[in-house]
């Protein structure tokens, strides 16, 4: 099975890679993945998701190896890359800005491809903060979510799992943001103060350079005074990198709703059980 999108999952496969996670938490010392390898495709820049991938594939057993992920741009067919690929590997993880090419890879695979984000998606790492926010919220599905910020990766993200888990989602950005039409699990504002009142969950991405401006900081930045209108109890989970005074005030990462820096821990859990649920192994005990 590969992990392209949220949208490829149903509830019942999302609930599956929850509880395996859940049981990874205690069980770091067995190794399914012994004897397979995983090649990676990671820019140097990136950091959480790389070190929780590499780390959680060596935990399990496994070996990787790392590429950069403009190997996948060569004039060579990704069908005959892949092909060759298949002699060797166990599964693909791949981080490219262009989603298509994640799409190509997968097509003619018959090893999982797992996407680890695109320009178009981030799949793990909506899964991972889901799972992270069910283990502080019980009740996370009953929650309202509400994304400040422009249309992304991200926010796109956020509402794919929307749809599949039945979450009250809203996203709150200027006119032309929009990532499809109001339904029962998407709906669009361009006030910020009338939609905090009534969210439990803040979420938030860094900002493109277009919108990191007065005008834009000014309506839909995150401060603790804006924190503050939000639901009892509401949590702030700014999508690293973030920064301070830009889509967040530095306020607002200081006080009690940020969620902290703990709860992306969770990632390494959840990227293991998309691995092995991608491979078919649904058991580790």
């Amino acid at each position: 099975m590969h992990l392209l999108s949220i949208s490829d999952l149903s509830e019942h496969e999302i609930t599956r890679i929850f509880t395996l996670a859940d049981s990874l938490t205690y069980n770091q010392g067995i190794g399914p993945l012994k004897g397979k390898t995983f090649v990676l495709y990671f820019p140097e820049s990136s950091i959480r998701t790389r070190i929780t991938f590499e780390k959680g594939i060596k935990d399990l057993g496994g070996e990787c190896i790392l590429f950069p992920p403009d190997s996948l741009d060569k004039r060579e067919e990704l069908e005959d890359v892949m092909q060759y690929l298949e002699n060797w590997a166990d599964g693909i993880i791949v981080r490219h800005s262009d989603f298509a090419k994640v799409k190509e890879l997968s097509h003619h695979s018959s090893i999982p491809v797992i996407n680890a984000m695109t320009s178009e998606n981030h799949p793990c790492e909506i899964l991972s903060d889901l799972f992270s926010i069910s283990k502080i919220r019980e009740n996370y599905r009953d929650l309202v979510y509400t994304f400040v910020g422009p249309a992304g990766n991200i926010s796109r993200s956020w509402m794919n799992v929307a749809k599949v888990m039945n979450l009250d989602y809203h996203h709150v950005c200027m006119e032309g943001n929009e990532l499809g039409e109001n339904s029962l699990h998407y709906k669009f504002h361009t006030e910020l103060e009338k939609v905090l009142v009534s969210s439990d969950v803040i979420l938030t991405d860094s900002l493109p350079d277009h919108l990191r401006n007065h005008d834009y900081i000014n309506k839909y930045q995150i401060t603790l005074e804006r924190m503050n209108l939000a639901k009892k109890h509401a949590i702030l989970n700014p999508c690293p990198p973030f920064f301070r005074n830009e889509e967040v005030s530095e306020d607002a990462i200081s006080s009690k709703y940020f969620v902290g820096y703990p709860f992306k821990k969770n990632l390494l859990y959840v990227q293991q059980a998309v691995i092995l649920s991608c491979l078919g192994m649904v058991n580790v005990n």
